[in-house]
């Protein structure tokens, strides 16, 4: 036996035009059947019949998947064929608008009553000759039967997934055998499919569009297989079982979240960004001056506290030069500040090029969280700790993400002074007392550690902006921690240097950068006093990535300190909710606003300063400018029992 598939394809057909076979093993190239494409005359004539549109067999060969318009018809090109020399006698309109292949709804006596009222035709009497395929309707005004009502979103186009099986996709290096990837992929349709049939069951959800049909469900759950398969080809097994865990624990509004970005990037865009709304502005009741005067009764003196980052002296020259001699005797071996592996950093990179060792960094970018302890703890064991990233168990995996090099971070004092040695607030006589000013600084990865990149800082209590540079560093960058910085490489494309253009106040404007973290620093001793109270969120931070000793400072973490105390800290976006009712830091992966967190920063001690106010004037305190004055007997530098930074919080412990 022989394969005969394609043997006779340019062969005439012996019957020519007599032919019947919908499928013929033969060419009929050049037969003029009765079957052939009309003249531009024929067509026309029968577009100009409003009333009656006649149903003729369709092409030998027609195509099957004619395109819709998004108004609803068929395309001028896929109109169906018509004979060009007979003309079968009309048929009513009613009939012809019925399509062959859409099974009709009638009930058994419309459809005795409809054949009886067909009498013999022209058409009738071909087809005992001829059987023709089935045809889409000849009608001027056919519409489109959508494939899945979408009454929210009347104004999308038609969703048009190919069709394809639930089975891995081909691709040049395979992550694992066949038989594993379609395990997998079957175990992640089943966990897209729990989530979508959810939606669809959700009697109150008014965003129908997102509930996918089966074929689209396939068609997420390959294209996603198929991204960890080519993208996480050495822990494929590890981050995709990651992905169907995400999705089990997954609620209904992250799974939206998560169909609408598939399908902007697949089929359409469901609706433009909306920005996002700005926060309430915070009132305290009180004028800019009473504010400022209360600052000074929230000042936290640093002693005690150079063992929880803190700096108050500079390293010796002695201390610098050890370092120095330290960093050269390593020969570069550093700790992964992300997933604890070891690896050689090449500041000025090596000869071959490379700034680091060790290949990609595999880890969790979220920190472990406990769940909440319930009653039978003591009967079901332990808590197990889980990643808020992913939701997986501590322990059980190495990441579940991908970095491109390793990246390691510098917390010793002496050695930050040997990349960049601290420097003291200068006084500055001729500029006289300078308002309280909120910084914040954002930090991204190079040779040399974990540098700034980014100084920003608002007027206190106001919150306008006075200063918000781009910072280069003095390392190879290594990763810009964009994830958390919300700096990316696209910034520094944009930005003009310091002093080119005038700063504008559109948040959405370019940045202006500066050459060096110390001109940073530099800009900002413009605005400070050694006595200026400067504010930030874990001030340590800040003040250690620029250099900076400071002798007035207000830090929240301070201000609201941990029940457990130093060195746990509340994060700033828990403080912002739960003091401001503000939500703050919620641009996921484009990273903070350093701006955002500055001006929330300040708002929490404003708020620290309205409570201190209501205890302070309830005492006979009273303000004068910008000057608090004690009532008679007392002496303005005695402290108030019971307020301030951390009441209640032993400083200088860690319990």
């Amino acid at each position: 036996m022989f394969a005969t598939l394609g043997l006779f394809q340019e062969v005439p057909c012996p019957e020519g035009s007599q032919c019947s076979l919908l499928t013929c093993m033969f060419s009929h190239k050049g037969v003029d059947t009765p079957f052939d494409e009309p003249s531009a005359a024929d067509d026309s004539q029968l577009v100009q019949n409003d009333e009656t549109a006649a149903e003729v067999p369709a092409r030998k060969k027609p195509k099957l998947d004619a395109r819709v318009t998004q108004s609803g018809g068929l395309s001028q090109k896929e109109q169906p064929r018509h004979a060009p020399k007979e003309r079968p006698s009309p048929v009513p309109k009613s009939e012809s608008s019925i399509p062959r292949d859409t099974p009709a709804v009638a009930s058994g006596n419309d459809a005795k009553a409809k054949s009886a009222s067909q009498g013999p035709s022209k058409i009738q009497s071909m087809s005992r000759a001829v059987t023709p395929p089935p045809s889409r309707p000849v009608s001027t005004q056919a519409t489109a039967v959508p494939s899945r009502p979408e009454p929210s979103e009347s104004r999308l186009p038609p969703r048009r997934a190919p069709r394809e099986s639930l089975n891995p996709r081909m691709i040049p290096k395979t992550p694992a055998t066949h038989g594993v990837r379609l395990s997998i992929l079957t175990k992640l349709h089943g966990a897209m499919a729990a989530l979508n049939n959810k939606v669809a069951k959700d009697k109150d959800n008014t965003e129908k569009h997102l509930v996918l049909t089966p074929n689209e469900l396939v068609i997420m759950a390959l294209d996603e297989e198929e991204k960890f398969a080519r993208e996480n080809a050495s822990v494929y097994g590890n981050v995709i079982k990651l992905r169907i865990v995400k999705l089990s624990k997954m609620s209904k509004e992250d799974w939206a979240k998560e169909v609408k970005a598939h399908l902007n990037e697949r089929y359409y865009k469901l609706a433009p960004v909306t920005p996002e709304a700005k926060p309430k502005v915070f009132t305290t009741g009180m004028t800019v001056n009473e504010e400022i005067a209360l600052a000074s009764q929230l000042i936290t003196p640093l002693n005690g506290l150079e063992n929880h980052g803190y700096v108050t002296r500079p390293p010796t020259q002695e201390e610098v030069e050890g370092a120095k001699k330290g960093v050269i005797e390593s020969k570069g071996w550093e700790k992964c500040d992300r997933c604890g592996g070891r690896f050689q950093v090449f500041p000025g990179r090596r000869e071959d090029g490379s700034l680091t060792t060790g290949g990609k960094c595999t880890y969790h970018p979220g920190k472990p969280l406990y769940p909440t302890r319930k009653q039978t703890d003591h009967i079901t064991g332990h808590r197990e700790a889980y990643y808020s990233c992913c939701n997986e168990t501590l322990g059980t995996s190495s990441g579940c993400t991908k970095g491109n090099s390793h990246v390691f971070k510098v917390s010793e004092t002496k050695r930050l002074a040997s990349v960049l040695q601290f420097a003291e607030t200068p006084a500055q006589p001729d500029k006289g007392p300078q308002s309280p000013v909120c910084f914040d600084c954002e930090m991204g990865y190079t040779t040399l550690g974990l540098e700034l990149i980014r100084l920003t800082a608002v007027s206190w209590p106001e919150g306008k902006p006075l200063l918000d540079v781009l910072v280069r560093p003095i390392g190879e960058v290594l990763d810009l921690n964009s994830r958390f910085s919300g700096v990316f490489p696209e910034h520094y494309t944009k930005a003009a240097p310091y002093g080119s253009t005038a700063p504008s106040q559109e948040e959405s404007a370019p940045l202006q950068v500066v050459d060096s973290p110390a001109a940073a620093r530099s800009l900002l001793f413009s605005l400070l006093q050694p006595d200026t109270p400067l504010i930030g969120h874990a001030i340590d931070n800040d003040l250690n990535a620029s250099r900076i000793i400071h002798p007035t400072i207000i830090d929240t973490v301070l201000l609201y300190p941990h029940p457990r105390g130093l060195p746990l800290r509340t994060s700033l976006k828990i403080l912002s909710k739960r003091y401001l009712d503000r939500d703050i830091q919620t641009g996921g992966n484009r990273g903070h606003d350093s701006r955002e967190d500055a001006v929330a920063t300040g708002d929490l001690v404003r708020v620290k300063a309205a409570e201190t106010w209501k205890t302070l004037r309830a005492k006979g305190w009273r303000i004068e400018g910008v000057r608090l004055v004690p009532p008679p007997g007392v002496t303005g530098s005695e402290p108030v029992r019971g307020l301030g930074p951390g009441a209640g919080h032993k400083r200088g412990s860690s319990g």
